[in-house]
């Protein structure tokens, strides 16, 4: 699978690495997997630095539909991504901003700053 993860409920906080080629189907069942396990109040640390997203602009948009109708489900956790080098943080913060405003959420180029900046914000 190219995307696994751990939940820690204790800490209320979901630590993700996307690794390899990704397609929508991919970050879909992720975002399930979330929601299924009541996570979406969790801060949320996504590792992509060894990721590739295979997806067309009508994958992007429903991705942005899904993260849209999220933020009408009550409090999300903040959010820090991390990808890969040749992805540029506009192009980051673009998927970001497709999930509306209502949280914290920042695209960093150094996974220790993602996770330092991640931990430092408040609960939701």
């Amino acid at each position: 699978m190219p995307i696994t993860f751990t939940i820690d409920h204790k800490a209320r906080f979901v630590d993700a690495k996307f690794d390899g080629v990704l397609v929508l189907k991919d970050v879909e069942d992720f975002c399930d997997a979330i929601v299924g396990q009541n996570c979406l109040p969790y801060r949320k640390l996504i590792d992509g630095r060894t990721a590739t997203g295979k997806y067309d602009d009508n994958d992007v948009m429903a991705l942005g539909a899904r993260l849209s109708a999220y933020a009408t489900m009550g409090p999300r956790g903040a959010l820090a991504m991390v990808p890969a080098e040749d992805v540029s943080l506009e192009l980051t913060d673009r998927l970001i901003n497709l999930g509306k405003g209502g949280r914290p959420a920042k695209a960093f180029r150094s996974i220790d700053e993602a996770r330092k900046w991640l931990l430092a914000q408040p609960e939701a």
